[in-house]
């Protein structure tokens, strides 16, 4: 089954590298991409979504703040932060998310990070 998957990142080069990666998944239906936290959250307040990439680092709401938002859904969906932040792997534990994808990514990370969300379901 495919996962309803939506993505935010601030940096439009790196949003559509991984809109062109998800797209072309199979176990990934893309149904949004984002460059606003808070449009991401409205579309998932919404409309059931599966899987969320997000960003850690974005004006507005930080991807950790997001991720804590979408947790409170009636049906939250999984959520991997996105960061070249080194280190930030280790606060994934402490947070609502599934797992920390570092940046730049390859398709094999992504792909990796999808078969991980489908094993969590």
């Amino acid at each position: 089954m495919k996962m309803r998957t939506i993505i935010v990142d601030n940096d439009p080069e790196l949003l559509e590298q991984l809109k062109t990666i998800l797209k072309e998944e199979k176990e990934a239906e893309l149904v949004a991409a984002f460059s606003h936290p808070g449009d991401l959250l409205a579309f998932a307040r919404e409309n059931q979504v599966d899987l969320v990439f997000s960003d850690v680092v974005m004006p507005e709401i930080s991807g950790i703040t997001l991720a804590g938002e979408l947790a409170g859904l009636e049906h939250p969906p999984k959520v991997i932060l996105m960061s070249d932040i080194p280190g930030l792997s280790l606060k994934t534990w402490k947070i609502k998310a599934l797992a920390f994808m570092p940046k730049p990514y390859t398709r094999k990370t992504v792909r990796e990070m999808l078969e991980l969300a489908q094993k969590s379901s």
